[in-house]
C-alpha cells in the first residue's frame, strides 16, 4: 500500500487554519476557509445546524459509512464585563490553564466586525506595584485584558463597540522548527483537523477511495463538551482524530500516532481498538496504545448523544495540552497513515 504523505501540504493548511481565530462559539471563518479547500479536491461540503461541516467522501462500497470526527473550535475567553479603568474582565471558553495565558497578546472580535488587539494579564501584573504580583493565583477572577487602545474607563471602552459577550482569541505562535517539532497553541484539535484533510488530498494525488463511505465531521463546540453530540444518521462507526496525551506513565511521544484505549467516558471498542493496532504494527509506524486519565473526545459527545455508533480514537502525540502545545510531523505523518490504511484496507 502506498502510504506517502504530502507533509508540505499538512502544515501548510495547519499553519492556515491555527491563524484564523475558532473559539468556541466563533468559528465562521475557519470553516469557511475549510470549505475552500475541500472544494478545491472536488468534495462536497454540508453543514447542520449547530455549524459543523460534513465532507463527503465517496467509497467503494457506500452502503457502510465511517464518520471522523475533528473540530477546529478552540479554548479562548469572551467579555464578561467592563471595569471601571477601561479593561476587560473575562469569562472562560474551554479548559483555559490561566497561569499559561498571563502576559499573551490577544485580540478581541467585536460584533460589528471591528478587531482590537490586547494583553491577558493578572490583576496585579507589575512586581514594582502589588506584592502578590509573583504569587497571586491565575484563576478567572484574577485575570483581565489591558487593551491597545487610549481608553481609561469604561465609557471610553463601550465607544469602541466592545461589549459584553465579545469573543477574545489568544495568539497561537505556530512555529515549525528546523528539526520537525510543530509548537503552538491549538494544536488540539487543529492538528488532527489538518490530518483529515490531508485524506482528500492523498485521495486526490493517489487516485484512490476508501473501501467505503466516510464523513469527516469538522465540529465547532467539542470544548465545551457536544460538538459531535448529533450526526448523520448513516454513520455507523466513528473513529476520531484528536491530540494524543503525554505524561505521567503514558508512553506516547509526540513523534507517535496515539491509539486510545480508554478515556474519562470508558473504553473505546474493541474491534476498532485491535484493527488500528494490527494496522500501525504491519506498515512499521511509530505508535502507542494508552489510557487518557482526564480527557473526552467527539465520539465520547456522540455516545452521549444517544447515537448508534461505535468508535475510536488516534491522534498525534501532543505535549502540554491546552498550554503552549508541541507535536512533531513525524506524529502527524503516521496519524495520516494510520487513519488512511484503515479507511482503504
Amino acid at each position: 500500500m502506498n502510504l506517502e504523505t504530502n507533509i508540505d501540504f499538512t502544515l501548510k493548511v495547519l499553519e492556515e487554519i491555527v491563524t484564523i481565530p475558532s473559539p468556541t462559539g466563533y468559528c465562521k471563518n475557519v470553516m469557511q476557509h475549510i470549505e475552500k479547500i475541500a472544494g478545491g479536491f472536488g468534495y462536497n461540503v454540508s453543514k447542520n445546524k449547530t455549524g459543523n461541516r460534513i465532507i463527503e467522501i465517496e467509497g467503494v462500497d457506500n452502503d457502510y459509512c465511517i464518520g471522523i470526527p475533528v473540530h477546529v473550535d478552540t479554548l479562548g475567553a469572551m467579555v464578561r464585563s467592563i471595569n471601571s479603568d477601561g479593561t476587560l474582565k473575562i469569562t472562560t471558553i474551554g479548559g483555559n490553564i490561566f497561569s499559561t495565558l498571563d502576559g499573551e497578546y490577544c485580540k478581541i472580535h467585536t460584533r460589528s466586525g471591528k478587531i482590537y488587539t490586547g494583553t491577558m494579564l493578572s490583576t496585579s501584573p507589575s512586581v514594582h506595584v502589588y506584592s502578590d504580583a509573583r504569587d497571586k493565583a491565575r484563576t478567572e477572577e484574577n485575570m483581565m485584558v489591558r487593551l491597545d487602545e487610549k481608553v481609561k474607563n469604561k465609557d471610553e471602552v463601550l465607544k469602541l463597540e466592545i461589549g459584553v459577550g465579545d469573543f477574545i482569541s489568544i495568539e497561537p505562535k505556530f512555529t515549525v522548527t528546523p528539526s520537525g517539532y510543530v509548537k503552538s497553541r491549538y494544536l488540539d484539535d487543529k492538528a488532527g483537523t489538518a490530518c483529515a484533510l490531508s485524506l482528500l488530498e492523498m485521495f486526490n494525488r493517489l487516485g484512490t477511495k476508501p473501501k467505503n463511505k466516510v464523513k469527516i465531521i469538522v465540529s465547532s463546540y467539542e470544548e465545551v463538551g457536544h460538538g459531535c453530540s448529533n450526526i448523520p444518521q448513516d454513520i455507523d462507526e466513528l473513529l476520531g482524530i484528536d491530540m494524543g496525551c503525554i505524561g505521567l506513565d503514558l508512553s506516547c511521544t509526540e513523534e507517535d500516532v496515539s491509539i486510545c484505549a480508554k478515556d474519562s467516558s470508558g473504553p473505546y471498542d474493541y474491534d476498532i481498538t485491535g484493527r488500528l493496532i494490527e494496522l500501525a504494527g504491519k506498515y512499521n509506524l511509530k505508535y502507542a496504545v494508552d489510557i487518557y486519565p482526564m480527557y473526552g473526545s467527539d465520539v465520547s459527545a456522540s455516545l452521549r448523544g444517544g447515537n448508534d455508533i461505535k468508535g475510536g480514537l488516534i491522534g498525534p502525540g501532543v505535549h502540554a495540552s491546552h498550554g503552549m502545545e508541541r507535536t512533531h510531523r513525524d506524529g502527524i505523518e503516521n496519524t495520516i497513515k494510520l487513519i488512511y490504511a484503515y479507511l482503504t484496507e
